[in-house]
């Protein structure tokens, strides 16, 4: 399934699999076949080991699948080299964590700077693409302050940010609102909705809420290492526009 008919997948995963060895073997993935095209928004659900981590680490190119093709527009991943796969994580992958992983000693300014300055960025770009960054997500008034000076909110902009600044093509985020109160996360994804409808940037989140998963266009459940349900949201919530439904609710929608 594909929300950009007609277009290349942006990434395509044939027959992946991933198996941790050890005394007793643990399958992370089996037999996934995925295509995310240009554009997509989605949400990866699951229980707790059902391949959610392994597959945003396949994804991103953290780690390497044991069978089968993953193509990162058009190019297979799994004949790559170290140093290429930490371009592309560089390069073409922005990433974003559920504990902002944010420098605790730098300013929200030097933390945007980071990726840049690995990728060979001058300093004069460097500063200008991370305050570009940071104003894009609201804290043009916040580049100077340390993360201690800032709301769990506010350090998941700065890490949005951050995942901006070298033009990804695709970003990765990990429970990006699982440490956030309920009004930051609706204000998180509001942001990523931004920058998927009109930076037109792939954006694929893991999250255990279906509420957020509602704010998506596509959903993808895991179980035992494998797609299980992969399908369009059929009326995606635009952030701030609905009040929470009760848990009720979402547990009932959650297995429609």
């Amino acid at each position: 399934m594909g929300s950009a008919a007609g277009s290349e997948p942006l990434l395509r995963l044939r027959g992946v699999g991933k198996v941790y060895e050890g005394e007793q073997p643990v399958v992370g993935l089996e037999d996934v076949d995925l295509d995310i095209f240009p554009g997509d928004f989605l949400a990866v659900m699951g229980p707790s080991g059902s391949g959610k981590s392994t597959l945003m680490n396949l994804l991103g190119c953290l780690d390497q699948p044991d069978a089968g093709s993953y193509l990162l527009d058009g190019e297979e991943v799994g004949q790559l080299g170290d140093d290429q796969l930490a371009g592309i994580r560089n390069q073409r992958i922005g990433f974003i964590f559920q504990t902002f992983n944010l420098l605790a000693r730098t300013t929200a300014l030097a933390n945007c700077e980071l990726p840049m300055l690995y990728g060979g960025v001058l300093p004069g770009e460097r500063r200008e693409r991370a305050r570009k960054a940071l104003a894009k997500v609201g804290l043009a008034d916040r580049m100077d302050h340390h993360p201690n000076e800032l709301s769990g909110g506010q350090q998941q902009r700065v890490a949005i940010a951050r995942a901006l600044v070298n033009e990804p093509a695709i970003i990765l985020a990990d429970e990006p609102t699982g440490n956030l109160d309920s009004k930051s996360g609706i204000e998180i994804m509001g942001i990523l909705q931004s920058l998927n409808r009109e930076a037109g940037i792939t954006v694929l989140i893991v999250t255990h809420d279906p509420f957020i998963a509602r704010h998506t266009q596509r959903v993808i459940r895991l179980q035992d290492g494998r797609i299980v349900v992969d399908e369009a949201v059929a009326h995606p919530l635009r952030a701030g526009e609905t009040e929470r439904p009760s848990e009720v609710s979402l547990e009932e929608e959650a297995r429609t």
